[in-house]
């Protein structure tokens, strides 16, 4: 059995991951929440719909990770540097979904992976990361003469654009045509007037807000007389904590450093 803490608990992914982590041979040891939260003392699982489980969420971090092999981390960027120094202090292993990280985040990423396994990725779902590998591979193999662009739409409470995920496979697409210079795929996020015809190194990346939409993306490959269009759609959140409980599994047992989801599906 996996011994998992989780860090953001009381939010829908840490709900969703207490809801999930039976299933997925996983224990939860640990609740930490933001500091002064109104969830404070409350077992987690009744928060989560799934009754008592013994797990009190609090505030102290240090000890929401006692007994954990790894904390599962969806929080804000602003709590991610305090964990990540109590993560290498207690050696407990990091997979963390919280995106729109800074340059000090980064860094403290790069410094956890020397003493812990960590694992950040803006989207634990296993699919969009195969979604990844098959545009990166299409794009690669159809060649600089068919256009590149991705649309990406989510809920209109959604307060970042572009997505993590867009900017993921934005990054994955740039990789496959491994163009420098002037040669290199350039993002343009809008077109509004007399811009004038579609460069051929434009990477077009779109963001639509609205509803309830969990997340779709899709990349538009355009060529002379056709077209792919290869999608992703989220129907629930469950499929980003399955994805994260599955990365943490992947962690057990595995020596210091950086991991990604491509090695949690290769492995």
């Amino acid at each position: 059995m996996l011994k998992v803490a989780i860090h953001g608990a009381s939010g829908k992914m840490g709900q969703a991951i207490v809801r999930l982590a039976a299933n997925e041979r996983a224990q939860v040891v640990g609740a930490i929440v933001s500091r002064g939260s109104s969830r404070i003392g409350r077992d987690v699982g009744e928060l989560a719909g799934t009754g008592t489980i013994g797990v009190a969420m609090s505030d102290d971090t240090s000890a929401g990770l006692l007994g954990a092999d790894v904390v599962i981390d969806f929080s804000r960027p602003e709590a991610l540097p305090r964990l990540l120094h109590l993560a290498m202090r207690a050696k407990v292993a990091v997979v963390s979904g919280t995106t729109r990280l800074d340059g000090t985040c980064e860094r403290l990423l790069e410094e956890a992976a020397q003493h812990v396994p960590v694992l950040w990725s803006p989207n634990t779902s296993i699919g969009i990361h195969v979604l990844a590998e098959i545009a990166a591979s299409a794009a690669r193999r159809l060649g600089p003469g068919y256009d590149v662009e991705i649309v990406e739409v989510h809920h209109r409470a959604k307060v970042d654009a572009p997505s993590g995920t867009a900017v993921r496979l934005a990054e994955a697409l740039r990789e496959a045509r491994g163009g420098e210079g002037a040669a290199a795929l350039a993002d343009v996020h809008g077109r509004e007037g007399n811009v004038g015809p579609r460069k051929a190194n434009e990477l077009g990346i779109f963001a639509v807000r609205g509803g309830d939409v969990i997340g779709d993306h899709t990349v538009h490959l355009l060529g002379p007389g056709e077209r792919l269009e290869l999608t992703h759609r989220a129907t629930s959140r469950d499929l980003f904590a399955r994805g994260a409980l599955r990365a943490a599994w992947h962690l057990h047992g595995k020596p210091p450093g950086r991991y990604t989801m491509a090695d949690v599906i290769g492995g």
